[in-house]
């Protein structure tokens, strides 16, 4: 049986948090759940993700809750587009961020 860290929980206080059999603790599962979310990681990554999901009730309790969040959202904010202006804006400043980032890389790089 995989242990599994759910500080504060009540769960287990013996828990390390980490989930031996894959290699995932749920601190990582949680950060992650959202690429699972939007169909966003790679197969081996989601495969270990839903072993994880499979075997950890309160991940998969979490899980649920972001799922049902995102669906609501969907349905809620469906057919709305942000502004073509705010478009351009946000673009632009992504790519600001990822210039400096490569910038700030070579930097430290070198």
């Amino acid at each position: 049986m995989s242990s599994h860290d759910h500080t504060g929980s009540g769960l287990d206080p013996h828990d390390d948090g980490h989930d031996h059999e894959h290699g995932l603790d749920c601190s990582a599962v949680m950060a992650d759940v959202y690429l699972l979310l939007d169909n966003e990681c790679a197969d081996g990554v989601r495969e270990r993700l839903q072993a994880h999901l499979d075997n950890c009730g309160p991940c998969l309790e979490h899980y649920g809750i972001e799922e049902k969040i995102k669906r609501m959202l969907s349905r809620k904010c469906a057919g709305e587009r942000a502004p073509e202006s705010l478009r351009e804006r946000l673009t632009l400043e992504i790519r600001r961020q990822v210039i400096y980032g490569e910038i700030t890389r070579v930097r430290y790089e070198d």
